[in-house]
């Protein structure tokens, strides 16, 4: 895996962390760090996104981000257990792997991998 889709991937679990921290901060540091991990993970979305195809990044950011945020819903928070919401995140789960597996990446000369 090169460095491109490690930020993607990394952008994905501190959005995870952002959309949680928009729903559970109390106080000031907890908006601070909330805020920190938004600019962080949006950051390495929008580099990861100069080197491979912007609209895969996004689907890739999203789908895991989604994903990651239920499941954390279900573990952390209590929030009621679905045997249908475990099917459909699953699907949205192969939907991303699917698009990272058929996705290169647009190699230009100079361009960081």
């Amino acid at each position: 895996m090169n460095r491109s889709w490690l930020r993607v991937f990394v952008a994905a679990f501190l959005e995870v962390i952002w959309v949680i921290g928009l729903a559970h901060a109390y106080d000031i540091w907890t908006w601070i760090g909330t805020i920190i991990a938004l600019i962080i993970s949006n950051y390495l979305m929008i580099t990861a996104g100069q080197i491979l195809p912007a609209g895969t990044v996004y689907a890739v950011f999203v789908g895991l981000g989604t994903s990651g945020t239920v499941i954390s819903e279900l573990l952390f928070f209590g929030e009621p257990f679905k045997w249908e919401r475990i099917i459909l995140i699953s699907l949205l789960l192969i939907g991303v792997i699917g698009l990272k597996v058929i996705t290169g990446n647009k190699h230009e000369k100079g361009a960081e991998s």
